[in-house]
């Protein structure tokens, strides 16, 4: 028989899948979009492939899937459209000019700044009667939630998109 201290547990894991599954749906009805011309201009996808470039530098194809836990035929998918747009460029690999490597263009920096700064008043907004404390407290928590949810699908042999 589940002691008291099991049923409050229970009860807490049980709210907290509840809320993850609302974020979730949440999320993707507003996009996390931003605020302003450039609200819900970029996919999920595009934003963290340019995000990551810019944080790490042009890199392989291989290197990109490998750093976002997903197949590399997954992001050649995922970056054709921003190569052909122009936020991205394949350019040679500055050690051994018969790799290809993937880096951010001018363009794409430009348009990441934008719907960056887009989500940044959107999260401003969404948190304007919150503390400085708890949105680094929320923002520290979501960020050990979200790599404990990588790992755990690293481990299990799954994927992150």
């Amino acid at each position: 028989m589940p002691t008291s201290v099991d049923m409050t547990s229970a009860a807490l894991f049980e709210r907290l899948q509840h809320q993850v599954a609302l974020f979730a749906r949440r999320a993707e009805q507003t996009r996390l979009g931003g605020v302003g011309k450039a609200r819900n201009s970029m996919d999920r996808a595009a934003y963290l492939l340019l995000n990551r470039l810019d944080r790490e530098g042009p890199m392989g194809v291989k290197a990109l899937a490998e750093g976002m836990g997903i197949d590399s035929s997954t992001v050649t998918r995922q970056v054709a459209p921003l190569v052909e747009s122009g936020l991205v460029k394949r350019t040679s690999h500055p050690e051994d000019g018969r790799a290809v490597v993937l880096a951010l263009s001018p363009r794409g920096r430009g348009r990441l700044e934008e719907v960056r700064a887009s989500r940044c008043a959107l999260m401003e907004v969404v948190t304007a009667g919150w503390s400085q404390h708890e949105r680094e407290q929320f923002t520290d928590l979501l960020d050990r939630f979200n790599t404990a949810l990588a790992d755990y699908h690293a481990a299990s042999g799954g994927g992150e998109s």
